[in-house]
């Protein structure tokens, strides 16, 4: 009963210590398949999150049979996702209504107490100082928030 115990234990610990890889080689193959603008936009932006906070943890979540999954950037808690949609990369900060905007990055999802977004289209260019800035808030806001 022990040894079957440890067995289950030990893949539990296998699959955790396994997700950081794999949801970075998720994202990976999701840039590699979206193969178009909006591949090459999420990498950008994926890049910038990177620079921006070197210590950030990227996820892949809510895999359904209905949804391939979505990207996720987190520090001390969710900063980010990167969804992609048709017409748009959609960036949406989980606490950003919260977050000081003084480039005004924020173009969609702005009636929420709560969430923000970042709508990129095919042409748009993006003030990558100002998005870098806006990471950083949010790493900041998850930071204090679970000191409290």
């Amino acid at each position: 009963m022990a040894v079957k115990a440890q067995k289950k234990s030990t893949k539990v610990a296998k699959k955790a210590a396994a997700t950081p890889d794999s949801a970075s080689q998720m994202i990976d193959q999701h840039v590699r398949e979206l193969g178009d603008w909006r591949g090459a936009a999420l990498k950008r932006m994926r890049a910038l999150i990177r620079e921006a906070d070197p210590e950030v943890v990227e996820e892949w979540k809510w895999k359904k049979a209905s949804s391939p999954g979505t990207p996720v950037w987190s520090h001390d808690g969710g900063i980010c996702t990167g969804e992609s949609y048709k017409e748009v990369v959609k960036l949406t900060f989980f606490n950003g209504a919260s977050l000081n905007d003084p480039a005004r990055l924020f173009n969609s999802s702005l009636e929420g107490n709560i969430r923000r977004a970042i709508d990129i289209r095919k042409d748009d260019a993006i003030d990558e100082a100002a998005f870098k800035e806006l990471i950083r808030a949010a790493v900041a806001f998850n930071v204090a928030k679970r000191k409290k």
